[in-house]
């Protein structure tokens, strides 16, 4: 039985580009790029990191999704590909959800995860 390939991508959902919009102009900025990374640490090995800046690295893969420019360095897109990013609020949310089919294990709070 043959297995389903993950997109080679990482996406965005409304509700999460809605938010990180809003961010935006709290910020003061008319246009920037998402940055979504991984970096070592956090209780499972690997965290995300998310940050909004003005403009992308050189180097960055780009992806342009519901009006959002995300901006991932080559290193992190092999750990996030296939993810998608949502934004969960509410009494039990917990901001900006990663939804990656890479991680085999994370940890309770969803902000760490191991390949």
């Amino acid at each position: 039985m043959a297995t389903a390939q993950q997109p080679l991508t990482i996406s965005i959902t409304e509700n999460a580009a809605k938010h990180v919009s809003e961010f935006m102009a709290a910020e003061g900025m008319a246009k920037g790029v998402l940055r979504v990374g991984v970096k070592g640490g956090g209780c499972s090995g690997l965290t995300y990191a998310l940050d909004i800046t003005e403009h992308s690295r050189e180097e960055d893969k780009i992806i342009e999704q519901s009006g959002i420019t995300l901006s991932v360095d080559r290193k992190s897109y092999v750990f996030l590909a296939g993810t998608v990013l949502d934004y969960s609020g509410g009494l039990n949310g917990k901001g900006f959800v990663f939804d990656n089919p890479n991680a085999k294990k994370a940890c309770g709070c969803g902000t760490s995860f191991s390949v």
